[in-house]
């Protein structure tokens, strides 16, 4: 079992450079972009920290939770539903086949097409799994508050949509 370290959003340590000196981010402090993907950074050390002892990364917790909250779909809108490429989904869902957490049924009126479910060992995993992300979202909402934390879905929906 892998040594559980501290979560990289308890302590944000400044990162120096190896010469110790400050950077100026200039007009990056001011790109939304930028933000946002140094916050998913945090973010995502935080998940893998939080998830290594179950060895489950972002991208598979979000493909298992949608097959939980939706058995039977089809590979395609589940890849779609997360904007996965197809190619690479394809491999994702091998790798969740080969360690027994789901399956792919085909479907009785297309025999091409596979409907996806969680094996009951990944439907026993779920609540883990639940209890990890609900704990890793509590830290992000001690970060920043959880009237921030409420108020940031809008706005992110509304930047998906661009």
């Amino acid at each position: 079992m892998p040594r559980k370290r501290a979560s990289p959003l308890k302590s944000a340590p400044s990162v120096p450079t190896t010469s110790g000196r400050e950077v100026d981010y200039g007009p990056l402090n001011t790109r939304l972009g930028y933000g946002l993907r140094r916050a998913q950074i945090a973010i995502f050390a935080d998940f893998f920290v939080t998830f290594a002892a179950v060895d489950i990364r972002p991208v598979q917790y979000s493909i298992l939770t949608i097959i939980e909250q939706n058995p039977g779909l089809f590979q395609t809108q589940v890849a779609d539903s997360l904007g996965i490429k197809k190619t690479n989904f394809v491999a994702m869902i091998v790798a969740l086949e080969k360690r027994g957490l789901v399956k792919r049924v085909p479907l009785e009126h297309d025999k091409r097409s596979y409907g996806l479910y969680l094996t009951d060992q990944g439907a026993a995993l779920m609540p883990e799994l639940h209890g990890l992300a609900s704990a890793h979202e509590a830290r992000i909402i001690e970060r920043i508050g959880a009237e921030t934390h409420a108020a940031l879905f809008a706005p992110m929906k509304a930047i998906a949509a661009l």
